[in-house]
């Protein structure tokens, strides 16, 4: 199939069965969709907003998180993974985002990236959501379903997925595609147990082919 129709395929399929993905993370400020990202490293979203919904309250404010703690910070996301490196990215974006930025979370990557714990993904992430920039974050599940369906060869990097997926996409389409990857990766083509036998794009998967592929030669 040429690339061109494949693209179709996914927008139409993704269209049909995801027309409204969006954030699932739980923020109510600008500040706290950029703490949550960071959080949400190696952890689910769920788990996320299950820690944010006490956190938030209890730092309503920047500066309230540039009073506590980085042990206190600890203590109140240690159910999550990685959570020492996280309290210390979350007291280093506290004080950068009072100190650097008076108070409000930069539109730009370049500024966004001096902040600890935020990557180029992170910065992605807040960039599309908040400011509607044209980025393509590129997530487990993105980097994944990419990959099953063709868009991006075996070995390519996250750098290497995120430009195939902007080459192949239009500007105004990423933000919603972006979600709309997550989920479809996350409820429909995840990691362990796909729903392949549901699913309208199964010709074209590379992973059904090099399972069926498997069966035969046995």
């Amino acid at each position: 199939m040429i690339k061109e129709e494949k693209v179709k395929r996914i927008r139409q399929y993704f269209n049909e069965i995801l027309p409204s993905a969006n954030c699932e993370l739980n923020y109510s400020a600008e500040y706290e969709l950029l703490i949550a990202v960071v959080l949400s490293a190696q952890t689910t979203d769920k788990k996320v907003n299950e820690v944010t919904k006490t956190l938030f309250k209890k730092y309503p404010t920047i500066d309230d998180y540039n009073k506590a703690s980085v042990s206190e910070i600890e203590n109140d996301i240690k159910v999550i993974g990685l959570y020492k490196a996280k309290a210390l990215a979350i007291k280093d974006i506290a004080s950068k985002l009072k100190n650097n930025f008076n108070y409000k979370v930069p539109d730009n990557k370049k500024d966004l990236m001096t902040m600890r714990g935020v990557g180029n993904k992170v910065a992605n992430v807040v960039l599309v959501e908040i400011f509607n920039k044209e980025e393509f974050p590129v997530d487990t599940h993105v980097f994944r379903v990419a990959k099953r369906l063709g868009l991006a060869n075996k070995n390519d990097s996250i750098l290497e997925v995120e430009k195939k997926l902007r080459k192949v996409f239009k500007k105004e389409e990423y933000k919603l595609l972006h979600h709309q990857f997550i989920h479809f990766g996350r409820y429909y083509c995840k990691a362990i147990n796909p729903s392949c036998e549901t699913c309208k794009m199964k010709d074209f998967c590379l992973d059904v082919h090099l399972k069926a592929s498997s069966t035969k030669t046995k």
